[in-house]
């Protein structure tokens, strides 16, 4: 467990529902989500009323026969039911497997297979998928809309139930308390390997994640904070709900970003904090920004001058991770830090940055960061059900190895310089080229396969894949073969990870006797540009040509 393993817990005798009954108390009818649908009105959950269909939730649960442990699918975009069953979960000792509502049938269908996991919540958007995909549940219950817009009884799949069938009518039953190092929460987070790990979160970790990340972003009970990043992510969960749930603060949450109606929620609400990515802000730069708002604050990834110039609002910059739990690199709240980096290490962490001869960089220099806390309270609890991976990912001192690399600037602030693992970031989110590259070597004729990140204005970054062919792909034309590619990619990952182009070549470009090259992948992909490759463009390697 690590040096830490024996300290004393901030949270001693704490637990999630001891975070919901004391806000319940202090704050009772004060607005604590405020739901914002496209096209329907608004639904405002004081924090006693949110507390109670909480607890009624968790009631309904034991009802079912769930038992502390035991793993639920919430399979949900960002919408009031998925905070109410995480927390219902916590009440009931269950453990809340929260999920990417944008993954394929394949990918949910392993979340729920190697989660162990006896039943699933979900939406009527997404039934269908669950059920074929969750086809050993004990149960399915789905909502009766979709992120608000309203669904018909018909959109629920046959055997599946309704999600007001889990509210029990009252919250009154003798249970034994929930320790703070009781498992809470799973989350699938990309890594090296060819599947996502599943990060496990412990009621501390919660615990931790929402007290720091509100002293971080130094929110008050009066703050109102705009969500609109996806709440199955670490940065919606942990840097806007949790911190508003231990601020006493508002939540005003809409079902997905929308850069059309971002401005009139924000207005409509006196929003005064939100945490945004690159993607978003690029696209509210290209829509009319009010000439007054309410906003003080945005959290982002660096400090960047775009948000001040177009928006007049002052950027907190931060770094952070599903396994971080909250911000172990943070800027100030109050105070400027220097354009395009990140900030300083947390006072909450041990930081290291280490070159790869595992020594301590200087300024100028670039690393990897090295984190170290307690397990399962500033940092999280383990890899569910991969001992292997847990072992690999700590050193003998207790930090945890990241793979994020970051340049050690001139005043002693780090800015973002790479990721030392084989990474994407899409739109914000995380893809292991990994992944991909599992699907397309499963086609029968791909011998060997490179998916490699391609710049993108909106996007930060796409995937693009490589493929070496053989047998009965031997020789196939490139739109054949990239129809082919695309296809599977559809069928068994996510949107975001399905690559934007499809090259095929005769040779892969070597860093030595076995391993592919990737840095002169990329550095040939970017002599390409956007048109189409031919023989010429792969003079080191010999290609038959791209196809979008």
């Amino acid at each position: 467990m690590g040096p830490f393993a024996d300290c004393f817990s901030p949270f001693e005798g704490q637990s999630l529902e001891w975070l919901l009954a004391t806000q319940a108390k202090q704050r009772g009818d004060h607005p604590f989500i405020v739901f914002e649908p496209f096209e329907r009105p608004a639904r405002s959950i004081g924090y006693a009323e949110f507390y109670d269909l909480a607890q009624r939730l968790a009631q309904g649960l034991r009802q079912r026969g769930v038992l502390p442990g035991d793993r639920i699918i919430v399979h949900l975009d960002n919408c009031p039911e998925f905070l109410l069953s995480w927390c219902a979960c916590g009440i009931a000792g269950a453990v809340a497997v929260t999920t990417n509502t944008r993954c394929s049938a394949e990918e949910l269908g392993y979340f729920f297979e190697h989660s162990g996991a006896i039943a699933a919540i979900t939406q009527p958007r997404h039934a269908a998928m669950v059920q074929a995909a969750c086809r050993d549940a004990r149960w399915i219950v789905v909502t009766d809309n979709d992120s608000g817009e309203p669904a018909s009884f018909a959109a629920r799949q046959a055997g599946s139930e309704r999600f007001d069938s889990l509210l029990s009518a009252s919250t009154a039953e003798s249970r034994a308390p929930v320790l703070p190092s009781s498992p809470l929460a799973v989350q699938y987070t990309s890594g090296t390997t060819s599947r996502p790990k599943a990060v496990l979160w412990t009621h501390a970790n919660a615990l931790w994640a929402a007290r720091v990340s509100a002293s971080h972003e130094a929110l008050l009970p009066s703050d109102v904070h705009h969500c609109v990043l996806p709440l199955f992510h670490t940065n919606a969960l942990s840097y806007s709900w949790l911190a508003s749930f231990w601020a006493g603060a508002t939540l005003v949450l809409q079902p997905r970003f929308s850069s059309s109606r971002f401005w009139a929620v924000a207005l409509k609400n006196r929003c005064t904090w939100s945490s945004i990515t690159g993607f978003c802000y690029r696209a509210l730069a290209n829509v009319e920004v009010p000439r007054a708002h309410y906003f003080r604050c945005w959290g982002v990834a660096f400090s960047d001058p775009l948000v001040v110039n177009k928006f007049n609002i002052k950027p907190l910059s931060w770094w952070g991770m599903t396994e971080t739990l909250t911000q172990g690199i943070i800027g100030y709240p109050h105070l400027p830090v220097t354009y395009g980096a990140i900030g300083r290490a947390a006072p909450e962490y041990s930081i290291r940055i280490l070159d790869g001869e595992g020594r301590p960089v200087q300024r100028g220099e670039t690393g990897t960061i090295h984190i170290a806390g307690q397990r399962g309270v500033s940092l999280f609890q383990e890899y569910y059900r991969d001992p292997a991976a847990t072992a690999a990912a700590f050193d003998a001192a207790g930090f945890f190895n990241t793979g994020d690399q970051v340049t050690l600037l001139d005043d002693g602030s780090v800015r973002f310089a790479d990721r030392l693992k084989d990474m994407l970031k899409v739109g914000g989110e995380n893809v292991a080229s990994s992944e991909i590259e599992r699907v397309i070597a499963g086609i029968p004729g791909v011998e060997e396969v490179a998916v490699v990140a391609k710049a993108h204005a909106m996007l930060d970054e796409v995937p693009v894949a490589f493929v070496r062919l053989g047998g009965p792909l031997a020789d196939a034309a490139p739109d054949t073969v990239a129809a082919l590619v695309t296809a599977q990619c559809r069928k068994l990952l996510a949107d975001f990870k399905v690559p934007r182009e499809v090259h095929v070549v005769e040779e892969f470009p070597r860093a030595n006797v076995e391993k592919i090259a990737k840095a002169k992948l990329k550095t040939m992909l970017a002599a390409l540009g956007d048109g189409p490759a031919t023989r010429e463009s792969f003079t080191a390697w010999p290609s038959r040509g791209p196809t979008d």
